[in-house]
């Protein structure tokens, strides 16, 4: 736990605290580290949670699965960020998502539960967390709302440019990378591999940008028809 002090107070959920206070915090959260393999489901969907995770290591996503095992992601969590807090503040709520770990992952498990209650000594520290805590949602909320205005779109190919576009802007240049591999982009788009292939292939050509597995550079020069 001590390796992780460093990445919880640069993070959103534990920022404005010190070790000292982090410490208490995780005691009062009755916090609980779990490993998992590559592949491996942290909560399936249709289970119930009471606990939200935090990433330490590794990373994870947020699929949704049909009964016919088409899969698309809502979201990829790195260290740092987490994940289900929305279904275990909501007591009872069935998750409608899985968490799948995309590579060895580590978690702290963090009972919400204590977070949303009044602290019975009204610890400054319990108070800075729910103040967090809230950031990190709506933070969370305007990435779902980018994947919104990106699925939204009628083709792959005006799918593909708003996504990359949104990228650039937020790495703040036309030269980034992007955190999905192929399957995992088009699942993130709903959809066809195949047809996003032919698209990237068919923008590259008219010079609107340059790939080269998931290292991206745009081209502004170019005319978008």
């Amino acid at each position: 736990m001590e390796k992780y002090f460093s990445l919880m107070k640069s993070s959103s959920v534990f920022g404005g605290m010190t070790e000292e206070k982090i410490r208490s915090i995780l005691h009062c959260l009755n916090a609980r580290e779990k490993d998992y393999t590559k592949g491996e489901y942290l909560l399936r969907a249709g289970s119930v949670t009471e606990s939200m995770g935090f990433l330490l290591s590794g990373s994870v996503l947020v699929v949704q699965e049909d009964i016919w095992g088409r899969r698309s992601i809502m979201d990829r969590v790195v260290p740092g960020g987490v994940f289900a807090e929305s279904f275990a503040a909501s007591s009872g709520s069935v998750l409608n998502v899985s968490i799948v770990a995309d590579s060895p992952a580590s978690v702290l498990m963090l009972n919400i539960n204590r977070i949303l209650s009044v602290c019975p000594t009204g610890c400054l520290h319990h108070t800075q967390m729910i103040r967090n805590l809230v950031s990190t949602l709506a933070e969370k909320a305007l990435r779902f709302n980018n994947k919104i205005t990106h699925m939204s779109k009628r083709s792959t190919r005006e799918k593909l440019l708003s996504f990359l576009s949104s990228e650039a802007q937020c790495s703040k240049s036309l030269s980034f990378t992007i955190p999905y591999n192929r399957q995992q982009l088009a699942d993130y788009l709903c959809v066809e591999r195949a047809a996003m292939s032919v698209a990237l292939s068919a923008l590259q050509r008219e010079g609107l940008l340059s790939y080269d597995k998931n290292r991206f550079v745009l081209h502004t020069n170019a005319s978008i028809e």
